[in-house]
């Protein structure tokens, strides 16, 4: 730990300093959502988010300034959120001066950048472990008494985010605040929960359609995790378990048409940096609804869409993609829930859920825009 520490004092005499202020901090063992136990000095003073889409979880516990201990992340919140990235940069236009870094999965991290960061610790996805291992990122970063902390909010976010959010609660001194966002998210999901429960519906077959209209081809989908469970906790059936095995994974027309799915569910965002001007249903903070709407219409005209009970009956819907990447997992279930069993849930209001979420928890204001149905009037 000492000479972990020596280097890391070494890069330089401002960093120097506030590494040495952080040696003051005490150490923790935490066990991560990979269940390694990592010993790090808390609370953290200088995180490297190995996500920037992780700010979705800091913005929850520091909602006062979630880029105050930041002192760089991967650049992917600009381009996979940027409707959101714009609201937390008119608050915290500082946020656009943090070093940004190419990715763990596609090699392109920089260690020595890094470094002369001095972190105290880099908090990592777990989906990008296998790939971290691979190139000795992790064995490098070790060597210079930086540990890697994994969390986990999209390959499985029913099973990992809530302890994610302890995890980073404990290394950021915020453990109060994580265990209130906790408590409310688990009540919001056993709004949903409890009455599929008591109530035992008969479900409904739903094709979530992943992206649609992010490439030509057809279909990107979710198995039993993520969007999949979500279906299933909100009282559905998800006509790709059984067939994708893993959390993600794709499904071809003739297979959506055989299944004939009672429910279209579309994922959508705003991704003009990397497909401008595609097809893709941009729903999202402040989104275009009547862009949104065309855009939907558009993708029923797919093959895959062809003679399915969801286009006859018009239960084809769009829900921001991001649901499936952050911790606000539950208010996608209230939705889908909403859809899926309007009789049940008439008094559900999940607009009412995400401003009371943007309201106690979150440092920007709720705008609407997350979802829409071409039942919409």
């Amino acid at each position: 730990m000492l000479n972990s520490l020596r280097v890391k004092c070494l890069l330089g005499t401002i960093v120097m300093f506030s590494s040495c202020a952080a040696a003051m901090a005490d150490a923790i063992t935490i066990t991560d959502i990979a269940g390694r136990e990592v010993t790090l000095d808390a609370p953290a003073e200088r995180v490297i988010l190995g996500e920037g889409r992780q700010i979705y979880l800091l913005g929850l516990l520091e909602p006062q300034d979630p880029f105050a201990h930041v002192v760089g992340w991967r650049e992917d919140f600009s381009q996979a959120d940027p409707d959101n990235y714009a609201r937390y940069a008119e608050r915290f236009p500082e946020m656009e001066t943090i070093p940004t870094f190419g990715g763990f999965k596609d090699g392109t991290f920089d260690v020595e950048q890094a470094a002369s960061l001095n972190p105290d610790v880099v908090l990592m996805n777990l989906e990008a472990k296998a790939a971290t291992e691979d190139a000795a990122y992790d064995d490098k970063l070790a060597q210079l008494g930086i540990p890697i902390v994994y969390v986990d909010f999209r390959e499985d976010p029913l099973e990992n985010t809530i302890p994610s959010m302890r995890i980073i609660g404990q290394i950021m001194d915020d453990e109060e605040r994580a265990e209130a966002f906790i408590e409310f998210a688990e009540a919001q999901l056993a709004r949903v929960t409890d009455v599929i429960a008591d109530q035992d519906p008969e479900r409904p077959s739903v094709f979530i359609d992943r992206a649609g209209g992010y490439t030509d081809e057809c279909c990107m989908s979710f198995g039993p995790a993520n969007f999949g469970e979500y279906v299933t906790l909100a009282g559905g059936i998800n006509i790709a378990e059984g067939i994708i095995p893993n959390s993600f994974g794709n499904l071809n027309p003739e297979q959506i048409i055989a299944a004939n799915p009672d429910h279209v569910v579309v994922t959508g965002g705003n991704w003009d940096a990397y497909v401008p001007g595609g097809n893709w249903v941009g729903v999202g903070p402040g989104a275009d609804m009547q862009r949104a709407r065309a855009k939907l219409e558009a993708l029923t005209e797919r093959t895959a869409m062809t003679g399915i009970e969801a286009v006859e009956t018009g239960n084809v819907h769009a829900i921001w993609h991001q649901f499936y990447n952050s911790p606000y997992f539950f208010v996608a279930i209230q939705q889908l829930a909403k859809w899926l069993h309007p009789e049940l849930f008439e008094d559900l209001d999940p607009e009412a859920t995400m401003e009371e979420l943007h309201e106690r928890f979150l440092p920007v204001d709720y705008a609407p825009g997350y979802w829409i149905s071409l039942h919409d009037d």
